[in-house]
């Protein structure tokens, strides 16, 4: 399957459910993760999570909705939002890069088996930002 089609297979199972269109949609760990503007968080989840419990079961993949990021300043709580229930000790915003400062325990989680995951963080980071990514 290619890259864009899958997504767009998202974008659309997302809206149809939700009633809620979002272009944002990153792959992250074995997971799907849909970005909406927090205020449509509620709506997104459905009542006690039914939305995300059937788009879940539709793709047999783990779901999730956290809110776009309105612009650098955001930035940590978007990419603890991915990486949650990871957690990491600080984040520092560079003119074109952020690097994560990741911890012993969390560091091997995010960066994942043969850094699969940062290389989905670098990718997300890059679009949504701009900016490179690296952890230390």
């Amino acid at each position: 399957e290619s890259n864009v089609a899958s997504v767009l297979i998202y974008i659309n199972l997302f809206e149809r459910i939700t009633g809620i269109s979002t272009r944002h949609v990153l792959k992250y760990n074995e997971g799907i993760i849909f970005c909406v503007p927090k205020s449509l968080i509620p709506k997104a989840l459905g009542q006690n999570a039914s939305n995300i419990r059937e788009i879940s079961e539709i793709l047999g993949r783990r779901i999730r909705v956290i809110p776009i990021p309105l612009g650098v300043q955001h930035i940590n709580e978007f990419i603890g939002a991915i990486v949650s229930p990871v957690t990491f000790q600080g984040l520092e915003v560079k003119d074109n890069e952020i690097i994560l400062t990741a911890g012993k325990q969390s560091k091997a989680a995010l960066l994942g088996r043969e850094k699969r995951r940062l290389l989905e963080m670098q990718h997300i980071i890059k679009d949504f930002f701009g900016k490179e990514f690296r952890i230390i």
